[in-house]
C-alpha cells in the first residue's frame, strides 16, 4: 500500500531551491531506507513515497531528519547540447501571441542555459526553464490527444522535449534532432534534473521512435505455454518498478494488486513473482508441460479443456491441455500465476510492462512462456474471492490532496460520477463539474484525483505519468484502487472523504 508526502522547498520557481532538493535526492539514493520506494524531485519539492506495510511514516520521517539538518551542497550538473529543427506547428501561433517573428522566438528560446528543474510525465521528458519572459504562454486550453516524439515545446515558464508519443498541452516550436530516451540504450536518458541545456538550431532527419525493448525471452529455459490467441491485453506484470519516477519511469504493476498477490498465493509463489494480467478477453493457451496454475481475479472465467474451472483455485496442467477464458460481464481485469514464476527479463529491476515506455509488449500469438523457477507444487489450494458490486456502482474513499479545497471537496462529493474510458495510465470521469486549475509541475501520486482543464476528475493508475502540471484535490484511498481498477465504463462511481474534511 502505497503512501506518500510533499517536502516543500520553496512556493515559488527558485533555481537554488531546486538545487538543494536534488542534491537532496541523490543523497538519499544513496543511503535508502528500505520501505521507502520512490523519491520523485518537482521544482519546488520531493515527493516521498513508501509502502506503509513495511515502514511508517513517522520512520521515513526520522530517516529524512538528520539529511534536512545539514542539507549537502549542489552542483552545476552536465552542460547539454541539444539540437533542434525548429519546424514546430505552433510555431507561427506563439510568434503572432508574443508579438514576435518567427525567427525571433527561435532566438529567444536558443537563448538561455536551461536547468533540468525534473524529469517525468513520460520517461525521460524534461522540465527545462526559466523561459525568456516573452515566450511564457499559458498551456493550451485543449491539449492534444497525440504528441508526436521528439517535439520541444514550451507552456508558461517552461520548456521540455516529449521523448515519445503522449497527450500534451504545450505549444510545439521544433523537433529535437536527438533520442532523449530510449530503453535499449546501456544509458536510457540522455538528461537528468539538475544539467543544464543549450537549444542549438541545426537541419536533419527526425530521430526514429525508440523500439520497445523485449523482456520476454526467445527460448525459455522451461516452456510451459505457447498463445494459440493473446487476447485482447495481455500483459506480464509484478509489484513494478521502484525508484525510477525521478526519472519519469511509471511505476507499472498489477492494477489489483489484491488479486495479483492472491493468484501468487494460490501456487505457492512469492508476492512479486511474476504472473500476466489479463483485460476483458483472455488469452487461449496450449499447455506444453506440466505445472500448476491459479487464477484470481474478475472479468474472466478460467476453462480448462473447455470446462469452467473453481474461481479462486490452483489447477493441474497437463502437456496437450488448452486453457482459455470465458468474459463474465462482471469486472475487467484477473490474473494467472503458475507456480515458479513466469521467466522474464527485468528493466530497472521490475518485470512489468510499460507499454507507454515501450518496455515489454503485450502478448502475441506464437509467443511461448517459461517458468522462471519449476518446481513442484499440489494443486487444489484455495482461497476465497469476495465479489464485486455492479448494481448501484462503487463508493471510494477519498483523502485530501496536495491542492485541497472545501469547493472541490463538495464537488468530487456531490457525484455520481461515471466512468467514461480508463486504461493503464488513469480513468476519466464524468459528472458535476470540480474546481481545478494549473500548479508547478510536481510529482503524481498514486490515486490522485487530477482535475482537468474542463474540471472533469481523471484518477491516476500505476502507469501515469510522473509528473503534472493540473491541480490534485484529492487522492484515492490505497486500499479501495483495485476495486477502481475493476470498473468498466458506464459504471458510476461516487466518492467519500474519509480523510479529515476542510471546514
Amino acid at each position: 500500500m502505497r503512501l506518500g508526502f510533499y517536502l516543500p522547498f520553496a512556493e515559488t520557481l527558485d533555481p537554488a531551491a531546486n538545487a538543494r532538493l536534488l542534491a537532496l535526492t541523490r543523497r538519499l539514493l544513496e543511503q535508502p531506507l528500505p520501505g521507502v520506494t520512490d523519491l520523485v524531485p518537482g521544482y519546488v519539492n520531493l515527493y516521498v513515497e513508501f509502502d506503509a506495510r513495511r515502514v511508517s511514516q513517522a520512520r521515513v520521517e526520522r530517516w529524512l531528519a538528520p539529511f534536512l539538518q545539514e542539507l549537502p551542497s549542489a552542483d552545476q550538473g552536465r552542460l547539454v547540447e541539444v539540437p533542434v529543427r525548429y519546424d514546430g506547428e505552433d510555431l507561427a501561433w506563439v510568434a503572432q501571441a508574443t508579438g514576435l517573428t518567427p525567427a525571433e522566438v527561435v532566438q529567444l528560446h536558443q537563448k538561455p542555459t536551461y536547468r533540468v528543474f525534473a524529469t517525468g510525465f513520460t520517461p525521460g521528458f524534461p522540465f527545462m526553464g526559466p523561459l525568456e519572459p516573452p515566450l511564457r504562454l499559458p498551456r493550451r486550453a485543449f491539449p492534444r490527444p497525440q504528441v508526436s516524439a521528439h517535439q520541444v515545446a514550451i507552456a508558461g515558464h517552461q520548456t521540455g522535449i516529449y521523448p515519445l508519443p503522449s497527450p500534451g498541452g504545450w505549444h510545439l516550436l521544433g523537433t529535437a534532432l536527438v533520442q532523449v530516451y530510449n530503453p535499449r540504450r546501456p544509458e536510457p536518458f540522455l538528461l537528468e534534473a539538475g544539467d543544464r541545456v543549450r537549444f542549438v538550431a541545426a537541419e536533419g532527419p527526425t530521430p526514429p521512435l525508440p523500439e520497445s525493448l523485449e523482456l520476454l525471452p526467445e527460448k525459455p529455459r522451461h516452456p510451459l505455454f505457447r498463445v494459440e490467441a493473446p487476447g485482447l491485453l495481455s500483459l506480464v506484470v509484478d509489484q513494478g518498478r521502484r525508484l525510477g519516477g525521478r526519472l519519469g519511469l511509471a511505476a507499472g504493476g498489477a492494477l489489483d494488486a489484491r488479486s495479483a498477490q492472491r493468484a501468487n498465493a494460490l501456487v505457492g509463489n512469492p508476492p512479486e513473482a511474476p504472473l500476466l494480467e489479463l483485460t476483458l478477453e483472455g488469452p487461449q493457451l496450449e499447455v506444453l508441460a506440466p505445472g500448476v496454475a491459479a487464477f484470481a481475479g474478475y472479468g474472466l472465467e478460467p476453462l480448462l479443456n473447455g470446462e469452467p474451472l473453481a474461481a479462486g483455485q490452483s489447477f493441474a496442467l497437463c502437456r496437450g491441455d488448452v486453457l482459455a477464458f470465458r468474459p463474465t460481464g462482471v469486472g475487467v481485469r484477473g490474473y494467472l500465476a503458475v507456480a515458479g514464476g513466469l521467466e522474464v527479463g527485468r528493466f530497472w529491476g521490475s518485470a512489468s510492462t510499460d507499454l507507454r515506455g515501450r518496455i515489454g509488449r503485450p502478448l502475441r500469438a506464437g509467443d511461448v512462456l517459461g517458468v522462471a523457477q519449476p518446481r513442484a507444487v499440489r494443486p487444489g489450494f484455495a482461497l476465497g474471492q469476495p465479489s464485486l458490486r455492479v448494481e448501484g456502482g462503487e463508493t471510494v474513499r477519498l483523502l485530501p490532496g496536495p491542492q485541497a479545497s472545501r469547493e472541490a471537496q463538495r464537488a468530487l462529493c456531490a457525484g455520481p460520477f461515471t466512468l467514461q474510458s480508463g486504461d493503464r495510465m488513469g480513468l476519466q470521469l464524468a459528472g458535476p463539474q470540480v474546481p481545478g486549475g494549473e500548479v508547478i509541475s510536481e510529482a503524481t501520486p498514486l490515486g490522485a484525483v487530477q482535475i482537468t482543464p474542463q474540471g472533469q476528475p481523471i484518477v491516476l493508475l500505476h502507469d501515469r505519468g510522473r509528473m503534472g502540471g493540473y491541480a490534485k484535490p484529492a487522492i484515492v484511498h490505497p486500499a479501495d484502487l483495485p476495486r477502481l481498477a475493476q470498473l468498466r465504463p458506464g459504471q458510476k462511481v461516487r466518492f467519500v472523504f474519509a480523510g479529515a474534511k476542510l471546514s
